[in-house]
């Protein structure tokens, strides 16, 4: 199977026809085989517009909203990147192609093993995993010029918007699991500017973390 050629697919039919205009970000789409980061399933599946489980409860993201963040970020060559959630490490991958370097954080020791193996795999030198509590972020590598979050919360983790550069921007989904907004937060030395760019669907954070 010609899995360039759904990776093209991909691209022109279920991201760039829904406004993903970044091609940076499209090309980096064409580029990551997204097969490699779902094992067991076939890879015409893995292009499908749909997310797909990837164990302990957790998914890999929809291909449109993986890129929708990507390009919400605005991710630039030199940046440092925290991605909060590896999960199947897809995301880190894109987010790879787009940035100096990445850090991306799982609490599921299992889902991290297997992350950190398949971008290995994909030759995606300059993310590192690491396995811990997102929500603390990593203040090792910070300050970040994006923070991408791949799982919900009521509120953003005040650590984590410590740990955002000035000028950075953090892309978090926020609310709870009936009604979450994707939101786009952007540091102007003491001021946060918000940005709301569409109602998504993720697995939650921490429960501490998801609650007032």
């Amino acid at each position: 199977m010609d899995t360039a050629a759904l990776r093209r697919r991909m691209v022109d039919r279920q991201i760039a026809a829904r406004g993903v205009q970044d091609p940076r970000v499209l090309d980096a789409m064409r580029e990551v085989p997204r097969e490699a980061f779902v094992p067991g399933v076939a890879a015409h599946e893995a292009y499908e517009d749909h997310p797909l489980g990837i164990g302990e409860g957790q998914t890999i993201s929809q291909p449109y909203v993986v890129a929708l963040m990507a390009e919400a970020a605005q991710v630039g060559s030199g940046d440092r990147v925290l991605e909060v959630g590896a999960g199947s490490g897809y995301g880190a991958a894109v987010l790879g192609r787009l940035a100096r370097e990445v850090v991306t954080i799982e609490r599921h020791g299992s889902l991290a093993q297997r992350a950190a193996r398949a971008l290995e795999q994909v030759g995606a030198t300059n993310v590192t995993v690491v396995h811990g509590d997102g929500s603390e972020g990593w203040p090792e590598r910070a300050p970040y010029d994006a923070i991408v979050v791949t799982a919900a919360g009521r509120i953003v983790p005040p650590t984590l918007l410590e740990q955002l550069a000035d000028g950075g921007r953090l892309v978090m989904p926020v609310g709870d699991s009936d009604a979450q907004e994707l939101v786009r937060l952007r540091r102007r030395g003491d001021e946060v500017l918000r940005d709301e760019l569409g109602a998504v669907r993720f697995v939650p954070l921490l429960p501490d973390v998801a609650s007032d």
